[in-house]
């Protein structure tokens, strides 16, 4: 009889095209599966709690634990003003715009209200050492960058020495122009957040 040899060749067909579409479904779902979630090609190693190079030699002891040293970084939705805290020491910084006119080291309306605010957490750290640095972006000269950053940080530490008015403290201040940029120079908003004076000082230990 002929009908039968045609019945196994349809499920033969029917058989190979289900096999493909199962194979090629699970194809694209491992395809579609995020990097990360392969499993491991070998078993995790296991670890021996008794080997003796796991332990502590006799009379051996353990270094002092300590705190790492955290930073917070805290800033303004504006970008006009960023305050980083450490374990040790406190550095607020005041972007150029919000101290001084372009390219200038003369001090605008705004700024000495905020240099103030500066003044007031440097005595509630009760710091005896400031530092005051300048920086700007890589626009221009890095000759014109160093000059112009060391008049602005030199125009902040004049008006902390007279709001402080306090002659144990003493201060370091220095323009590194466009050297260390926290953000990006290749962009307009990356630059403007690296013309900036920053003024850092300890924490006090109380």
């Amino acid at each position: 009889m002929t009908p039968t040899p045609r019945l196994t060749l349809a499920l033969t067909t029917a058989t190979l095209m289900l096999a493909t579409n199962l194979y090629g479904a699970a194809t694209a779902n491992a395809a579609d599966d995020p990097p990360g979630t392969e499993p491991s090609a070998s078993a995790p190693v296991e670890v021996d709690s008794n080997d003796p190079d796991l332990k502590i030699p006799d009379g051996a002891t353990l270094a002092q634990a300590k705190v790492l040293d955290i930073k917070s970084v805290v800033e303004e939705q504006s970008g006009d003003e960023r305050r980083e805290d450490t374990n040790t020491s406190v550095t607020l910084a005041l972007q150029a715009e919000v101290l001084f006119g372009k390219d200038s080291a003369k001090l605008g309306s705004e700024a000495k209200s905020r240099i103030a605010g500066i003044a007031e957490e440097i005595k509630t750290q009760n710091a005896t050492r400031v530092r005051v640095f300048g920086f700007t972006d890589n626009l221009g000269s890095s000759a014109h960058g160093d000059v112009l950053s060391k008049k602005r940080a030199n125009a902040v530490q004049e008006v902390l020495v007279q709001t402080l008015n306090d002659s144990a403290i003493t201060y370091e201040v220095r323009g590194y122009g466009e050297d260390y940029p926290i953000a990006d120079n290749s962009t307009e908003a990356g630059r403007k957040k690296n013309r900036r004076v920053e003024v850092s000082f300890p924490r006090s230990e109380a």
